[in-house]
């Protein structure tokens, strides 16, 4: 019989949490480290902004082709094993990107911190769904993404006056040695579970493999999933990761250090709104849906304020702009509790996989269209605040295309709930979570 060595929730579990979220902390600050760093880099490499957005997009295409992977390997491996790997590799992407001095050998260097950071963040869910019990997952789950937000923090001031201080190389360098001390950590600290008994590593056939993805694809409810994190994450991402700063201080003639500092607010504004969206949805998993309308809602809202002002605007109005668009990060947070409400345990890797694609497919897709779009606007001068407006406009493309599917697959996955699983729908009419059987 198998015995439960640590209590779930207990000293161990915070132990092992904490050590996961530091790597999920550092990977987030290697996944930002552009963030700041975008004119520095176009002048290092004398390239337009369509090929400096294709840094961005390559690591983000990369991240999200290998979700489905990285589930599947989860569910064999553990998530031990994954983040030791993506420590590695980000080591060695990051003291690549440091050292080369020619664009196509930096691409490479990003695509393999693309594959490193992919291990990583539902390697750090599945900790959280291993060691602590059912109901505190959800508060957990955002806690995970808050505290992980703060690598975006570093990866905007501080990273801005180490560029200052020690330049690209000892930058770039500095930060890949934090990914080997995540690796020491994760060796020492992590247990896969808080069980008397090795992981059990799932020895599946390909046919068998294939046979759960394609069940997993098929519920609605990881669809929904999927919908929910391109639709809320994208506009965000796509400002925090790139276009931000250049947007601020070449279009709306922001200070470089203030537009900097201004990178910090989305982080700070997350921490309020986890705990807030995480709470609601452990109480009303129901009503989820009017949480994710609301955060694309406001997105829209304050990007048609800004987009529509006549010249550059007021501080106040880009200020309120970074904080609303921040509630995408938690609100993204569920679609990955869809992935959990609607698969069974057997299938949580290959869901959270796939609803983990969508945030990244609409930024690579956005970022790159920005950088597109920027370019033919300004027909290869320096862009202005009007060639800003007309490619940020390209957003609500993908607003109204994600928009329309979320609508659509929240109806498809309450039918197929009250259909196949009964009781499991009247729970969730009644704000509880039955988990499914396989």
């Amino acid at each position: 019989m198998t015995e439960l060595l640590f209590p779930l929730g207990g000293r161990r579990a915070w132990a092992v949490w904490l050590t996961a979220v530091f790597t999920y902390l550092v990977t987030v600050l290697h996944r930002g480290s552009m963030s700041v760093a975008g004119l520095q880099a176009a002048e290092r490499f004398d390239i337009s902004a369509s090929a400096l957005a294709s840094f961005t997009v390559v690591q983000l295409t990369v991240y999200a082709a290998m979700q489905v992977p990285v589930g599947v390997l989860l569910d064999r491996y553990g998530s031990k094993r994954l983040l030791i790997a993506a420590s590695g590799l980000l080591f060695v992407a990051q003291s690549a990107f440091s050292l080369v001095d020619s664009y196509p050998a930096a691409l490479a260097a990003r695509a393999v911190l693309g594959v490193g950071d992919a291990l990583v963040f539902i390697s750090v869910l599945r900790v959280v769904m291993s060691w602590f019990p059912a109901l505190r997952q959800p508060v957990m789950s955002q806690a995970t993404g808050m505290l992980g937000g703060v690598g975006a923090i570093i990866s905007t001031v501080p990273m801005a006056a180490a560029f200052h201080a020690f330049g690209w190389t000892g930058t770039f360098a500095g930060a890949s040695v934090l990914s080997l001390l995540t690796g020491i950590a994760v060796l020492f600290l992590i247990k896969d579970t808080p069980y008397d008994e090795p992981l059990r590593r799932a020895k599946q056939s390909v046919s068998e493999v294939r046979n759960n993805l394609r069940r997993a694809w098929r519920e609605p409810g990881t669809r929904l999933g999927l919908w929910t994190h391109f639709t809320t994450s994208f506009s965000g991402g796509t400002f925090g990761l790139l276009w931000g700063y250049p947007f601020l201080v070449q279009g709306q003639g922001v200070a470089p250090t203030t537009a900097a500092a201004m990178l910090i607010l989305p982080v700070l504004a997350s921490l309020c709104y986890g705990p807030l969206v995480g709470r609601y949805a452990a109480r009303f998993p129901f009503y989820r849906s009017w949480i994710v309308l609301a955060v694309i809602g406001g997105s829209v809202l304050m990007w048609t304020v800004v987009l529509l002002w006549p010249g550059q605007a007021p501080m106040p109005v880009l200020l309120l702009l970074i904080v609303v668009q921040a509630a995408g990060g938690p609100g993204s947070m569920l679609g990955l509790d869809y992935a959990r409400t609607f698969n069974p345990s057997t299938r949580f890797g290959a869901a959270n996989g796939m609803v983990n694609t969508g945030g990244f497919i609409a930024m690579l897709i956005c970022i790159g269209m920005v950088g597109i779009l920027l370019d033919a606007s300004s027909g290869g001068a320096p862009q202005t605040l009007t060639d800003f407006k007309w490619a940020l406009a390209f957003q609500y493309v993908l607003w109204a295309i994600g928009t329309r599917q979320i609508l659509k697959y929240r109806r498809k996955a309450r039918g197929n709930l009250a259909r196949y699983n009964p009781e499991a729908y009247q729970a969730l009419l009644a704000n509880q979570v039955v988990p499914l059987k396989g």
